[in-house]
């Protein structure tokens, strides 16, 4: 249901914007930059909705005018401020999809490749750029929390956080295994090649949701971070990688300085996959959450990457297609993203 409330907009807006007059609203940073681009999100839609409303005025005042003077000149006018108009309203329109509990939050990514050894490394490397390239695209921050690289080639597994407003929103259409067929670069003879990859994305769960998580079902383990000559992650003796034994979910990260800041991102990364978990109400396999699929195989993909014996990009469950391969790879992702969201308030 397309659901556009104003009043209810103006109102938030008001309460925003009263947090900001308040003389501790910097003493929390993060806290402090989240309220300013909800703030800003909201009024850009407020002004969107008057200036479409503005946009249909201008078109009844032109057809108005045509009646009177029967200018055709003025009936083109009002069919370009019509296709403005419908662009408009269809942005508007996927403004309010981002509905769900945990949308405006920040997101937790992690791409693990399938079998296959370096084609498929390379493969969840060449994930990594592109949703690197997708967050360039809309101004959102990207820390690699945890990776680790192959000397060969390619990664075995990277961990980032997606910083920015409706980021887990938009993610959240990017769970699950994507495939690629390309002719292998690794490959001497030139055959072609079917690589996967998982990508599993879950929420940055906000300090005010609680969960109990009894230090004794923790198994935590230090070890050496791994960056490929500096260019992903500081290289020390601090990684810290914790598994909550019950589940079996393991978080790691190596990105902080410090071995107690890569404690407190493990554990926070911890609590939003067990505070997911909770809310899924077991909806999901924990292996799900975990980001590792029964089969990273055939069969089992969101999306498929093509790029011979022709190029294409469709997503198996919109059946969205792009034939733009490489747009695509560089970070031209909204299009998938738009036609899964409309599909889930569809459902």
């Amino acid at each position: 249901m397309f659901l556009f409330d104003l009043e209810n907009l103006k109102n938030k807006e008001k309460e925003l914007q009263s947090k900001t007059y308040g003389g501790d609203f910097w003493e929390d940073t993060d806290k402090a930059q989240r309220i300013l681009q909800e703030l800003k999100n909201i009024k850009n839609k407020i002004e969107e909705y008057e200036k479409l409303k503005k946009g249909l005025e201008d078109i009844s005042v032109l057809l108005e005018l045509y009646n009177e003077e029967e200018d055709e000149s003025l009936i083109k006018e009002a069919e370009e401020f019509l296709k403005t108009s419908e662009k408009g309203i269809e942005d508007l329109k996927l403004s309010t999809f981002f509905n769900g509990e945990f949308d405006k939050n920040d997101a937790i990514m992690s791409i693990h490749p399938g079998a296959g050894g370096l084609e498929a490394q390379d493969w969840a490397e060449m994930l990594l750029r592109m949703y690197k390239r997708w967050a360039e695209r809309k101004e959102f921050k990207v820390d690699i929390l945890d990776i680790l690289p192959d000397t060969e080639g390619g990664i075995k597994s990277v961990t980032l956080m997606v910083r920015g407003f409706n980021v887990y929103g938009y993610l959240k259409s990017e769970k699950g295994v994507h495939r690629l067929v390309r002719i292998s670069p690794f490959d001497s003879s030139g055959r072609r090649h079917t690589s996967f990859a998982s990508v599993d994305v879950f929420p940055d769960i906000d300090e005010s949701i609680s969960i109990d998580i009894n230090p004794d079902d923790l198994k935590i383990d230090t070890y050496r971070s791994s960056g490929a000559g500096g260019q992903y992650v500081n290289t020390t003796d601090s990684a810290v990688r914790i598994t909550h034994i019950p589940t079996g979910i393991t978080v790691q990260c190596q990105n902080e300085r410090s071995q107690h800041s890569n404690r407190l991102t493990a554990m926070k990364m911890l609590k939003a996959k067990l505070t997911q978990l909770a809310k899924e109400e077991q909806k999901e396999k924990i292996e799900d959450l975990q980001g590792k699929y029964t089969q990273i195989a055939w069969g089992s993909q969101i999306r498929s990457y093509i790029f011979h014996p022709y190029t294409l990009v469709k997503d198996h469950r919109t059946n969205a297609e792009v034939g733009d391969a490489n747009r695509v790879m560089d970070g031209d992702l909204d299009f998938f993203m738009n036609e899964y969201l409309k599909m889930k308030v569809i459902k």
